[in-house]
């Protein structure tokens, strides 16, 4: 079963340190690799000067349950161009005021605009109804 669980805008800047940071509608999570764990969100508090911008648009979280094809974790997937969609699978979920950070992994796995699961699901109808449609282009700021 996949069970979408929240939807909205998306952007991620990179700060002057080289820091990026990811802001899920009005959560704010830095996006940091430590050594030997792979990529990380932290939750985070603070107001961040943006060097430059590296990405905007939509995005969708997702929780799945016994799918044949997907992975059973939370998914999140980041629109980066038209109709195109990175996902990444979030073993413990989104990072918040208890659990302050949690891994964040790559995946092919995507199910926003896959019609695997649109067709079933009835996604179509859902992403028209959350996500507003966006007309800019993505374009990195330096």
């Amino acid at each position: 079963m996949i069970t979408a669980i929240k939807s909205g805008v998306y952007k991620l800047i990179e700060t002057k340190s080289n820091v990026k940071i990811l802001y899920l509608d009005e959560d704010t999570y830095a996006w940091v690799a430590p050594r030997n764990i792979g990529q990380v969100l932290v939750i985070s508090h603070v107001p961040h000067r943006t060097d430059k911008s590296l990405a905007t648009g939509n995005y969708c979280l997702y929780i799945v349950d016994d799918e044949p094809y997907l992975t059973d974790l939370q998914h999140l997937e980041l629109e980066y161009g038209m109709n195109a969609w990175q996902g990444y699978l979030l073993p413990t979920g989104l990072p918040d005021i208890h659990k302050k950070r949690s891994r964040i992994i790559p995946t092919t796995q995507l199910i926003t605009g896959n019609p695997r699961f649109t067709a079933s699901m009835g996604l179509h109808r859902w992403r028209t109804q959350l996500l507003p449609h966006r007309t800019e282009e993505l374009s990195e700021v330096s």
